[in-house]
Parts: C-alpha cells; structure tokens; sequence
C-alpha cells in the first residue's frame, strides 16, 4: 500500500503513538514496533493467497490518493468489510509495506482483482507543477504519517480517567490546605498535603516527584451482578512536590506542592496519586484471540446513560480477561420485552440482541477497560453487550 518512504532519507524519523495520543519522533531503527508475530504470520498468509473478492467492501475504490486526516481505520474499511483486519490489508501489498504504521499522504492505492482474490498496489501521485520562489520549505515525514485513529477522538481521556480500588484511593495522599485561606486552587498556587494511613508524603527520591490530582472516585458496577469492578477517579490536574512531610515543634508540617496544571479547579481532600510512566501503545485494531463476551458500564463525562459515536465508554472487562489495546469488540443493542397480542394468551416475548456498532478498546485496567465508539447505527446504552467481532 506504500512505498517505504525512509529509504529516501536517511534523516527522516519514525513516529510512535504515545499513551497522551500525541505523536513524537524516534530514531528511524524505531520502524518495526510494534508489529506482532501474529500479525506477520497474517499478512504473509495473505500476501500468497490475497483477499478473497467476497471480503472486499462494496464499494471498494480502484484506485484511491492518500490525503492527510486519513487514519488507518478508515483506510481499512475502505477496502474490507471488517476493518480490524489490517493486517490482511498489509498483506495485499507486503513486498512494498515493510512496516504498516508508514502510510502518508500523496500515496495512490489500486486495487488489482485477479483469479477471485484481491491485491493492492501502490504509486506516487503525479506531482502538480508548480513554480519556483525564493524560499525553502522543510517538512519532517514523521509529521505526516498516519495514525490508526484521530489521535483528538482519544487523547483528552488517556490522562483523565483513572480506575483504582476503593482501598488505594482512600489511601492516597489528600490535599489538607492552601496558602492564605484560598478555598480553590489553580495552576501555578502552592498547597499542603498530607500521607494517609501513617504513610507520610516524602520527598525521597533523586528525581522530582510529579502528581496526578483526583477527586470523587466514582464506584463502576457490572450491570448483571452489581459488583464494584473498580472506581473511577475525576481527574482535576498535576502537581509537583516541592517539600516532604516533616515535623516541628511536636507540630505535623505537611507536605508542600506546586500545582503545575489544572483541568479545573482544585480543592481541600483532592488526592495525589504518582504521575504513571509514559508508555508506548500500538491501536491497530484487531479482533480479541478469545472469544469475550461483557458489557458497557458507563459513559465517561456524562452523566447520562446513552453514548453516541466517538464517545468514550467504560466496559467490564480488563487485562485478567486477555483485552488489550486496539481490540475491537461488537456492540449488541439490547431486545425489547414485548407482548404477543396476536396469541390469545397474550405471552411476553424477549426479541434477540442485534448487532449495533463497534468499539475499540484503548486503555485497559485489570477488571475495566475503556473504549472509543467506532461506529454506531442507533444510540449506545449503559447495559449493552459487547461481543467479539465474528
């Protein structure tokens, strides 16, 4: 589907995807991550064979020009009927994809059907005529290349939500006070803090120590048991320690902290939990191995029960059941209990779950995930099932 671009320049760079949805640059030996095993085996599986010409979507183009706003899901679904099977798109065209993250805009797809299977090729488009002015223009690839899904639909819920046990959280070190009586507190105000459970806030590591603000950790309840899974944490800002815990006088001195970001205000009883390491998450969108069945819990960020497209949603089930990031699941709307009045005896009839949309998983916790809505036919509710995509 492309041509790999980085042969031509020795000083371009890769680009990751970033927990914060952010893209960044790395070294060009970065080209490979973070392809799995599995995927390989898929797309030289398919690299022999093709796509057989029943998989293909409808209205799949001849021949189509990447532009940029592209993602790779779109991508995907454009050419096949399940757009998690990116590797089998990777696969039509392996001898030119040396890497499936490195797509950019300017580059032409076309599709060759031959024998009852399909195979992408791919070319430049043909550059416009311009004319010369007196000036250079420098533009890294990196820049350009496209992500599996708009990193804006994510990136404000990688940072805020934040599911804890009812125990970690209460044992959280708590915001106790601020300077001059302030009753809330912005980016750039100083405030007091203290440990909890005889935990006291210390300043004792080389490096400076950097916080998570929260507030109101919010129970998420299996909607068939009614059991806590975990609690949602209101993220509020980040701080920085400048002082640990100590005493004088026989006095507590409380820890001291430098807010040095605010989502919004903070207040007394806020608490602090450590700012998680940056990590490196890959979304390309793939069926789970397993077959899983859950639910959807919550919206995030609202307080009603129904979601629409590109929404973020809370589901029961986490990394102890084999989800991962970049799994898809199927959304199932619920069948309505309705009465046979046609029957004398007048019985009550459950009609089956239909299939509703799609969502991907793209952060996960040990008994909770979340997950951004793909694609929807009819509004999402809280108590949906989630299946896997076959």
């Amino acid at each position: 589907m492309m041509k790999h671009l980085m042969a031509k320049s020795s000083v371009a760079l890769a680009v990751l995807t970033t927990l914060t949805g952010a893209l960044i640059t790395a070294p060009a030996q970065a080209q490979n991550y973070p392809i799995t095993a599995g995927q390989k085996a898929t797309a030289n599986q398919v690299a022999s064979k093709g796509v057989p010409l029943s998989e293909l979507a409808p209205d799949a183009p001849e021949s189509y020009t990447i532009k940029r706003g592209d993602t790779l899901w779109a991508i995907s679904k454009l050419y096949l009927t399940t757009p998690w099977r990116w590797p089998e798109l990777w696969g039509m065209n392996l001898s030119d994809i040396k890497n499936p993250h490195r797509i950019y805009p300017g580059q032409v797809l076309k599709l060759e059907r031959l024998n009852g299977v399909a195979r992408l090729t791919t070319g430049e488009a043909e550059p416009e005529v311009v004319k010369l002015s007196p000036r250079t223009r420098y533009e890294s690839l990196a820049d350009n290349a496209l992500p599996t899904l708009n990193p804006r639909a994510i990136e404000p819920f990688l940072a805020e939500p934040l599911v804890v046990d009812d125990a970690e959280f209460r044992g959280a070190p708590r915001i106790v006070s601020a300077q001059e009586g302030r009753v809330l507190l912005s980016k750039g105000d100083r405030a007091y803090v203290r440990g909890q459970d005889g935990n006291p806030l210390l300043d004792d590591e080389p490096q400076q120590k950097m916080f998570r603000v929260f507030r109101n950790a919010t129970p998420l309840k299996d909607p068939e048991s009614g059991e806590v899974l975990g609690y949602e944490a209101q993220y509020v800002g980040k701080a920085t320690l400048v002082r640990g815990e100590s005493a004088a006088g026989g006095a507590i001195v409380p820890a001291t902290i430098d807010i040095v970001g605010a989502k919004e205000e903070m207040r007394v009883g806020d608490r602090l939990l450590p700012e998680p390491p940056r990590q490196f998450l890959s979304y390309i969108p793939h069926a789970p191995a397993e077959d899983l069945v859950g639910s959807i819990i919550s919206v995030y960020g609202s307080a009603v029960v129904n979601a629409a497209q590109n929404q973020v949603v809370a589901i029961n089930k986490g990394t102890r059941d084999g989800l991962e990031a970049g799994h898809v699941m199927a959304i199932l709307k619920r069948g309505a209990r309705v009465i046979d009045k046609g029957d004398d005896r007048r019985p009550l009839m459950q009609l089956p779950n239909e299939r509703n949309g799609l969502l991907m998983v793209f952060r996960t916790f040990d008994r909770v995930s979340y997950g951004l809505i793909l694609e929807i036919t009819d509004g999402v509710r809280v108590g949906d099932r989630l299946v896997s995509p076959r």
